[in-house]
């Protein structure tokens, strides 16, 4: 591999001669190969939009070079056109407070930007990683703004397929509406209830995740940059904190506003804790419905085997014909995944001292990974499962018709301890509830009609 001689405050390093990053980056990629991962893309062009806009503050303000800071704006705005996406390249699992992610993108955009102006890459005569494209800043207001962006950016995202499993779970609420069946209470028979009525109740547990979501925007929102080293505005002029505010808002489409207290934005993780527990909340919903369609559609000859899921893939590499309910399975192994995000995101969290976090890199990662794994693994559920989930309404019935629970609505005509004995002797016999009472001569055929009719049963009320 051909490289090239960088110099930073340590001594010179190696850099591959093709590379737009420099000496500290380079350093970092020798220092921690822990992951083999990569950034995620979304906190590689947040930060990015931060370095732009940071440069045109600070040519506004008057501090930079018109034809430096020209340069890297436009070297930024090729990096988010999707070029030198190769070399950001600092592993997730990093030196604390993402001094190395930073660091990678300025010398990214110093190189490319030096360039521009007709120097060489790693020359850095024109256009300086720290002095230029770090102008005003520090990592320590850079990442945690680079973080706030980017989870802006992913709940846009994510909003988009939590809606749509919503939307899926509701269509199916109304197209079940009519299909009655047996409720199952601690796995048990239960009273009767509407197939609609239970996957409407998924689509409204699902929406109510989706507003905790949202709700934490504001918070995120609320940014810190132009706190440089410790929330104090160190080096950063008061005029340059309101413009980078002003620009990113113009550059995003976000309702990003400036922080009220610098120092606390600096220090506290909290908008992040809370995303995390939302995001957590979702995946406990996202388990236990999808667990829920794996019961329901369980079978197809000894399971419950009320709905039929979607055949997707050969289930077994041994027993033929046999098709497993694979979303239900991902999603699951999703959730988990989140769930488990949120403790790294909690302890993470609780580990920041004084005026900084330095555990910054793992919160991001955790926070953008979940997202990322909802946002896949919930469009595949949408369009591969709900859409195509059908219901089995005889089966249904039969279920019904044999359930223990319909003696519950017999209580108020016979009394609770003469249905707990017809419910006995239904479950001992196999005989359905209807013909154990006609036997005990409890109820006419007539009456048992009009007490035992499934819809009203559903429905508030004595009946």
């Amino acid at each position: 591999m051909t490289t090239r001689t960088e110099k930073d405050t340590m001594g010179n390093v190696e850099v591959p001669a093709d590379a737009y990053y420099g000496a500290q980056t380079q350093r970092a990629r020798t220092n921690f190969p822990i992951s083999g991962l990569k950034p995620h893309p979304a906190l590689v062009r947040a930060t990015i939009r931060i370095k732009k806009c940071a440069a045109k503050a600070n040519l506004a303000t008057g501090r930079l070079d018109a034809a430096v800071g020209k340069a890297i704006v436009q070297a930024a705005d090729e990096a988010l056109s999707g070029a030198f996406a190769d070399h950001f390249v600092v592993d997730p699992f990093q030196a604390g407070a993402g001094t190395s992610h930073n660091m990678n993108v300025n010398e990214v955009l110093a190189n490319r930007a030096e360039e521009i102006l007709g120097g060489e890459r790693g020359s850095y005569r024109r256009v300086n990683p720290n002095d230029h494209v770090n102008m005003a800043q520090s990592t320590n207001d850079v990442f945690p703004t680079a973080m706030r962006l980017a989870a802006l950016e992913m709940i846009r995202l994510l909003k988009t397929e939590v809606e749509g499993v919503v939307g899926a779970l509701r269509k199916k609420g109304t197209e079940f509406d009519g299909i009655l069946k047996s409720g199952r209470t601690h796995l048990q028979d239960a009273v009767p209830i509407r197939l609609g009525q239970e996957f409407a109740a998924y689509a409204l547990a699902v929406e109510k995740n989706l507003a905790g979501i949202e709700r934490g925007v504001p918070q995120l929102a609320e940014l810190g940059i132009g706190g440089t080293a410790v929330g104090t505005g160190l080096n950063a002029e008061p005029a340059y904190i309101d413009l980078v505010v002003k620009e990113l808002a113009a550059e995003t489409g976000l309702p990003l506003v400036r922080g009220a207290n610098l120092v606390e934005r600096m220090q506290n993780m909290d908008p992040f804790v809370a995303l995390s527990s939302s995001l957590k909340g979702l995946a406990v919903n996202l388990t236990r419905i999808a667990n829920d369609l794996r019961l329901l559609s369980a079978g197809p000859r000894t399971g419950f085997h009320e709905i039929n899921l979607p055949d997707l893939q050969p289930g077994s590499s041994i027993m033929p014909g046999k098709v497993n309910p694979v979303m239900a399975e991902v999603t699951d192994m999703v959730s988990f995944q989140v769930i488990g995000c949120d403790l790294a995101v909690t302890m993470a969290a609780q580990a920041g001292q004084m005026e900084l976090n330095v555990m910054m890199p793992v919160i991001a990662y955790n926070i953008l990974f979940a997202m990322e794994i909802l946002k896949n693994c919930l469009h595949q559920l949408t369009t591969l499962c709900l859409e195509g989930i059908t219901a089995n309404e005889e089966r249904c019935r039969f279920f019904l018709e044999q359930s223990v629970g319909l003696a519950t609505v017999l209580a108020p005509r016979i009394g609770y301890a003469a249905a707990a004995e017809v419910a006995k002797e239904s479950a001992q016999t196999g005989k359905s509830i209807r013909s154990v009472i006609l036997k005990k001569g409890l109820l006419t055929d007539a009456e048992l009609d009009q007490v035992l009719a499934p819809l009203p049963l559903t429905s508030p009320g004595v009946h």
